[in-house]
């Protein structure tokens, strides 16, 4: 239980940052001025680039986790 409370915390910081970098480069304004099936396309992006950074940084938390304890 333990193991997940980590990795969902790590998962949230680190979908967050990916977001916080996303929204300073610009790419929530280009989302919004897309149009028609390029908008959903770039919103396919975003999420799968916000999830990712979710996923480092929630693995990476478990393997330093890990090597932690032991």
């Amino acid at each position: 239980m333990a193991t997940l409370k980590v990795f969902l915390w790590w998962f949230t910081v680190g979908a967050t940052m990916a977001l916080s970098v996303i929204m300073l480069q610009g790419g929530i304004r280009e989302v919004m001025e897309a149009q028609g099936s390029v908008w959903d396309l770039k919103l396919a992006q975003l999420l799968i680039t916000i999830m990712g950074g979710g996923l480092l940084a929630g693995c990476i938390a478990l393997i330093l986790n890990r090597i932690k304890k032991t």
